[in-house]
């Protein structure tokens, strides 16, 4: 019998019909991928993971909820730059182009999210940091700009260093000793405009690399100058080694730093004087804990074995920023009403408010503000007992 051309294209739209039918419910169960590029391995390593915690717990949060878009969980995929913006680079194209994930979270290194930035803006995928505090970072002259944070940005924390210092130990003539990348860099532009608007001349500038293990020739010359104030800015390792270097020197000196010692193992790579360092942190565990803090606590605790109570939430800042991120991340996906990444940068525009760990966000980010920590979100800390404890509650 012959098939009148009507039926065959009758038949064709019904298995159309039945084939989109069945992907629905599929597209429906699938998960909503979030990647996260840091440091897993090295110095750093403590730091990503202690972002990867915050991130699950809020991911465990959101999941129970029943997920977004409808049922969709949301599920995480992790990949270790090594500190290295190369690797770093690398790992963020497997994500956007292999997992198909629908936000890039990227973690440590200012160096490293400086180089994959631009890949976000370029394919239209959100990226979120919970760290890197390099300026430009969110400040990167996009239109549209896909580069979002919930984190210290350099330029904030530059004045509150200047601030704490001059009310804490009565600095009148710092001494800048910086890594040498676009971190150090950073900070520099930072703290020179934070002075020069407070009519303070430095001692002077000097740098080291990430590997050095002798700053005394740089910390000889800031000493010489008449430096009473050490402004440091450095990860884990070489920042430990500028406190050794101190300690080879037999000069006591005050020492205000960004937060690269939170880190990881300072205390264990820095020695006794590891105590003496004041850094600036988003947040604490230790002390009154809102409702949001309490929670997040136990989670902690129920889902990590080796975490026991607040002193083992470390570095806090990394559970902290990455939990309060996460959550205005789900935010913005669900107001997109869908995983486009244009959408979700549009999405985020569009939270009104969220109760967070570090606080209250009310309107975080606008198209021209992408920074959700402002200059009133900070504390001050030290290690006491290789604990990050804020400064007075030892």
């Amino acid at each position: 019998m012959t098939r009148s051309p009507f039926s065959l294209g009758r038949r064709h739209l019904l298995a159309a019909g039945l084939a989109l039918a069945a992907a629905t419910p599929a597209l429906a169960n699938e998960p909503i991928k979030i990647g996260l590029v840091t440091a897993l391995s090295g110095q750093s390593a403590l730091a990503g993971e202690a972002i990867t915690r915050g991130m699950q717990v809020a991911i465990d949060e959101i999941n129970a909820k029943g997920g977004l878009l409808g049922g969709r969980k949301l599920e995480l995929v992790r990949r270790d730059d090594e500190a290295n913006p190369a690797k770093g680079v690398v790992a963020a194209r497997e994500l956007v182009y292999r997992e198909k994930v629908a936000v890039v979270f990227g973690g440590l290194d200012t160096p490293v999210s400086m180089a994959i930035v631009p890949l976000m803006n370029q394919e239209k995928v959100p990226f979120m940091g919970p760290w890197a505090a390099g300026t430009g970072i969110t400040q990167n002259g996009a239109k549209p700009n896909f580069a979002f944070r919930v984190s210290a940005v350099d330029e904030i924390v530059d004045v509150g260093m200047l601030a704490y210092a001059q009310k804490t130990f009565k600095t009148a003539k710092p001494g800048l000793i910086l890594v040498n990348n676009p971190w150090g860099e950073s900070n520099e532009k930072g703290l020179k405009a934070a002075m020069a608007a407070k009519g303070v001349t430095p001692a002077g500038v000097e740098k080291f690399e990430a590997n050095d293990v002798d700053m005394v020739p740089q910390l000889s010359r800031l000493k010489a100058a008449g430096a009473d104030t050490l402004f440091m800015v450095g990860n884990v390792g070489p920042s430990a080694q500028v406190v050794k270097s101190l300690e080879r020197m037999g000069w006591k000196v005050p020492i205000v730093s960004h937060w690269g010692p939170a880190g990881g193992r300072f205390t264990e790579l820095a020695g006794a004087m590891a105590k003496d360092v004041h850094f600036v942190q988003t947040y604490s565990f230790f002390g009154k804990q809102s409702p949001v803090g309490e929670r997040v606590i136990k989670a902690m605790v129920a889902k990590y074995p080796n975490v026991k109570g607040p002193g083992d939430i470390s570095p806090a800042v990394g559970v902290a920023n990455a939990y309060d991120a996460m959550h205005l991340t789900a935010l913005a996906i669900q107001a997109a009403g869908s995983t486009k990444g244009d959408d979700i940068r549009q999405g985020f525009y569009k939270i009104d408010k969220f109760e967070g760990l570090i606080k209250t966000y009310t309107k975080p980010f606008t198209p021209e503000v992408h920074d959700a920590v402002q200059a009133n979100d900070y504390v001050w800390a030290q290690f006491i007992d290789n604990r990050i404890v804020p400064v007075g509650l030892n």
